[in-house]
């Protein structure tokens, strides 16, 4: 009887020593912005970390916000401008890093629309209110002095595939949309009229964010999730046809050239070697939402931040055994 009690103590701690931490990643939108989430899955780096992953498409940032706060995410990626609003109204959320700095979008349309003054009137698709194509298109329009509230009339798609069905549909006149897809509606004949990627606003797009309880119970967890998002990225830069694969899977774009064309976009000028944190960008964020959220105009972006795991990733040697 004593040895088959031992026995099962020995199995029972066995057992633990092999057992992977799950952890629920949450992505919001279908771009390319996510490679190095998809890489790292798909690779097995967040298994390799002991880690039992699931990554969760929830198209829209305010919602995965929610869910995320609910304790339904552990880490999610979406617009840092939807995990401020959420921790304004006294989420206790944080950005523990970004996957981008800059918002990364076009305003695509029709062939028939020659010039930003002929939007006047028109329907422009959007994902949802709130994200960050919502945020980048106002911003680029008011650049040219188009008031989106007043000379036109975005409509909610939902997903970015659908924004594209609705240009190909004709239901709407024009589409902010970003790569891979841009590059999709790009080869079905229509027009960027738009470059807002080219205008380089700093913006937290995406950021990753993680639940006050979640960084104080689970901060090992989120360490290594870390360094398998690094090893994520610097494996989409190094490994192409992985990459291919990855964006293929999750876009459901097949065409070799659209693929390409986004994978040279972020890996050249987007996605840095790790998720570190532009201030400026979050402090952008903070005067966009201080338009229609006064207690943004009297916060600081650090108050938003735990660089605890950037400072862990950088002392790991981690970064230094990637790029040698």
């Amino acid at each position: 009887m004593k040895r088959i009690l031992i026995s099962l103590v020995l199995l029972m701690w066995t057992h633990s020593l092999g057992a992977a931490d799950r952890i629920r990643i949450g992505y919001s939108s279908i771009s390319g912005a996510y490679i190095p989430i998809w890489v790292a899955h798909d690779a097995g780096y967040f298994a390799k970390e002991g880690l039992e992953d699931q990554i969760v498409l929830i198209p829209s940032g305010t919602q995965l916000a929610q869910v995320t706060v609910a304790g339904e995410i552990d880490v999610g990626s979406m617009n840092g401008s939807s995990a401020m609003a959420a921790a304004l109204q006294g989420a206790d959320l944080k950005i523990i890093g970004n996957s981008g700095n800059k918002m990364i979008f076009s305003l695509y349309v029709r062939p028939e629309i020659k010039t930003i003054e002929a939007l006047k009137g028109k329907k422009i698709g959007i994902t949802r209110f709130g994200s960050a194509p919502d945020i980048s298109v106002r911003y680029a329009l008011r650049k040219y002095n188009i008031n989106a509230e007043r000379d036109l009339t975005l409509i909610q798609l939902g997903f970015m595939a659908t924004v594209a069905a609705g240009l190909q549909g004709g239901s709407i006149e024009g589409g902010v949309v970003s790569p891979p897809t841009q590059f999709a509606v790009e080869r079905a004949g229509f027009k960027e009229l738009i470059n807002i990627t080219d205008m380089d606003f700093a913006f937290p797009n995406p950021s990753l964010v993680a639940v006050g309880s979640v960084i104080k119970s689970r901060p090992a967890v989120i360490d290594r999730f870390m360094r398998a998002y690094a090893r994520g990225i610097q494996r989409a830069r190094s490994d192409k046809e992985l990459t291919y694969k990855s964006m293929s899977k999750y876009t459901k774009i097949q065409d070799q050239t659209v693929l390409q064309k986004a994978y040279e976009l972020y890996m050249g000028k987007v996605l840095e070697k790790a998720p570190y944190i532009n201030m400026t960008g979050l402090q952008n964020a903070l005067d966009d939402l201080a338009k229609t959220v006064p207690a943004a105009k009297t916060v600081k972006p650090e108050q938003f931040v735990d660089r605890r795991f950037l400072d862990n990733l950088d002392r790991s040697g981690l970064m230094k055994e990637l790029y040698p």
